[in-house]
């Protein structure tokens, strides 16, 4: 069992009839943290406490109390409120409320990279904290995962250790000379020592982006001095290169947020809260016709599908007797397995068309569900092949290579029963550790999507939508959202070309995503507003 230290047992002493310790929880450079229960109204309280051997220096000493007088100012869902302030025999702490479950750091280690929309939620939750926060003129000047807790239960997150905050003078920034933080999250002025405003705020939570999305830091080195160093003079690399299946609207966000200049991060955490909502939903709830579309009838599959082929082995020959030649059977078998397919894809086509839509909506919904595939694969079972995988790789190459081995020295050389048997065993052995590996890389990547998504969206696609069109009579007026497609595509080549513009010329146009985002939902809205106004038939 282990013995409360010193410390403890005398802070407990001069907290006695008010509050009771039960443990240490946290221990660093600004405080101590115990959990501990308040008497008078029974309920588990954090108490954070200055270390004695700090509170004889005054700046110490007037900075942890400006921490705690800060915080308790704040009241917002998604920061830890603070519910006293005191000094009491020599001891300088604040009570705060205790929040059971897990740092951010402590669930990417434990889990992992976070699936996008989880981690772009919790950005979203703290950006949401800190544009309250900056609102108030409060700096927080250390975001990190650790100072990021998601209660347990609720998924609730909340933003903790405001305990190097400043207050900012009307629009004024922190005074310069100081470089207090931690290192990896530290924005480039901050490391600087120059003065810092929210923009700094919003470097670090990109840092926390990047770590919560990819499971890494994007400067890593093993003394403090030289990761400052990377943080001021090296640029951030892409997210999309430590982490591919991100969004690429969210990964956009945080790449910006990494702007060593801080005129080229986003027009504060606001704005970055909003463009966080829309990469959650960057796959916008497309219409139910093109949803069960592309789930369902783009597809030749299902329990009729699975019979039809053995349907059409006894089909084959009936025709063929009864058409008296083997050339009707053939004929038939021909047509089974290549003119029905092709119509019952037609008609598909058709179906669609009648909806309202057509060809060149296909990319955009078989983008949105693939990316929704890969996000949801990600999470159970990562990015890339496993080890058992890569093996059943190697067993599968290597069984067939010898068993093609054998065949061949069996064919030139002649070869008994051994050789048969080596061939036979390393066949099955291939085929069994081949259909093996494709079973993972099913659970890995959306290949049925991929393909009939290939297939739709090239030129047997287009050409099945035209042989249908002629049978879709007149096309229906679009329903709720049909034009959503149409908006997305233009939304995201609106995208490409600024990625494809010279950085200075981003830099001039920098809001232009923004506005593009905005004009799409100022459509939509748009369309809802001429819905209601529109007479019933």
């Amino acid at each position: 069992m282990e013995h409360p230290d010193r410390l403890f047992l005398d802070f407990q002493s001069a907290l006695a009839g008010r509050y009771s310790l039960e443990r240490e929880v946290g221990r660093g450079g600004m405080g101590v943290v115990y959990l501990a229960r308040e008497v008078r109204l029974d309920r588990p309280v954090a108490i954070k406490l200055l270390p004695p051997s700090k509170t004889a220096d005054p700046k110490l000493r007037e900075r942890f109390l400006r921490e705690a007088r800060t915080a308790a100012k704040l009241s917002h869902p998604n920061v830890i409120s603070i519910h006293a302030v005191e000094e009491t025999g020599g001891f300088v702490f604040f009570a705060m409320a205790y929040v059971e479950g897990e740092t951010l750091t402590e669930r990417v280690r434990r889990r992992g990279p976070l699936p996008p929309s989880e981690a772009a939620r919790i950005l979203r939750d703290v950006a949401w904290a800190l544009a309250y926060a900056h609102g108030q003129g409060v700096v927080h000047r250390d975001v990190k995962p650790d100072n990021i807790l998601i209660e347990q239960g609720s998924g609730r997150v909340l933003v903790a250790d405001f305990g190097i905050a400043g207050v900012v003078a009307g629009a004024g920034a922190l005074v310069a000379g100081e470089v207090v933080g931690t290192p990896e999250f530290m924005s480039p002025e901050q490391a600087l020592g120059e003065a810092v405003d929210a923009r700094s705020d919003l470097y670090s939570l990109g840092v926390v982006g990047y770590f919560a999305l990819s499971g890494t830091l994007p400067f890593e080195a093993a003394k403090a001095t030289d990761v400052l160093a990377k943080q001021v003079t090296e640029a951030a690399p892409p997210l999309a290169s430590a982490a591919p299946g991100v969004p690429r609207r969210l990964a956009q966000a945080i790449d910006r947020c990494l702007a060593k200049d801080p005129a080229d991060r986003p027009d504060g955490t606001a704005t970055l809260a909003e463009q966080l909502s829309h990469a959650l939903e960057q796959r916008r709830e497309l219409p139910v016709a093109l949803r069960a579309f592309v789930k369902h009838d783009a597809r030749l599959d299902g329990g009729g599908v699975l019979i039809y082929p053995f349907a059409m082995l006894f089909a084959a020959p009936l025709a063929g007797w009864l058409g008296g030649s083997v050339a009707a059977g053939f004929a038939t078998l021909v047509a089974g397995y290549t003119v029905v397919p092709l119509g019952v894809l037609v008609n598909r086509a058709r179906r669609l068309l009648k909806a309202g839509f057509g060809h060149s909506d296909l990319g955009v919904a078989f983008k949105a569900e693939i990316e929704r595939g890969r996000e949801e694969r990600a999470f159970g079972v990562g990015h890339g092949p496993s080890l058992i995988e890569r093996i059943l790789k190697r067993i599968a190459a290597v069984s067939f290579s010898v068993a093609g081995l054998g065949i061949f020295a069996g064919a030139t050389l002649g070869g008994g029963d051994a050789l048969f048997s080596l061939v036979a065993i390393s066949a099955g052995a291939g085929l069994i550790s081949g259909f093996s590996v494709l079973v993972m890389l099913q659970r890995r990547r959306d290949v049925d999507s991929e393909f009939w998504g290939r297939l739709w969206t090239g030129r047997l696609g287009r050409w099945l939508f035209g042989i249908a069109r002629p049978f879709a009579g007149a096309k229906a007026i679009p329903a709720s959202l049909t034009h959503r497609p149409t908006e997305l595509s233009i939304g995201m080549a609106a995208e490409q070309l600024y990625e494809s513009l010279p950085k200075e010329t981003q830099r001039q146009l920098r809001d232009l995503p923004d506005v593009v985002h905005r004009l799409e939902d100022d459509a939509q809205r748009t369309r809802h507003r001429l819905r209601r106004s529109r007479p019933s038939a």
